[in-house]
């Protein structure tokens, strides 16, 4: 008799499991969600669902960047200079511009005030060369 049991238990269990996750997600910024994540990475298939659910999100959010990350994932592998810089002249305006975007978001701080001001400087100087190009046109 107690064999029908068995389903619900199990239907339970998953539904406890998938409002934890939800809670963790949820909590902080996923930042308790994290953990578990990598930890699932781990195992295979796994970390291919989380792949392909991450680029379909990216797709829905962002198309250009998702077509570059496509387009660049094909030297991330061995990232010399060369491939890197002959990938980068086949993407579109738009595509580099979301990559470029998402680059620097992504950039990490530099570590003390010199290398701060250095960064800055290179930002301001690239900003007013394709200032001056724009003029030019």
């Amino acid at each position: 008799m107690w064999w029908f049991l068995i389903p619900l238990v199990v239907l339970g269990a998953l539904v406890v499991l998938f409002g934890l996750l939800l809670v963790l997600g949820r909590f902080r910024g996923g930042a308790l969600l994290r953990p578990v994540v990598l930890r699932l990475s781990q195992i295979g298939f796994m970390r291919r669902f989380f792949t392909r659910v991450s680029t379909a999100a990216l797709e829905r959010q962002n198309p250009e960047l998702a077509s570059a990350m496509k387009k660049l994932s094909t030297v991330s592998a061995n990232p010399n200079p060369q491939a890197v810089q002959k990938v980068m002249s086949r993407l579109t305006p738009a595509e580099r511009r979301a990559y470029l975007e998402a680059a620097e978001e992504q950039g990490e701080e530099a570590p003390n005030r010199q290398a701060r001001r250095r960064v800055e400087k290179m930002q301001q100087q690239s900003r007013s060369t394709s200032a001056r190009k724009r003029r030019r046109r």
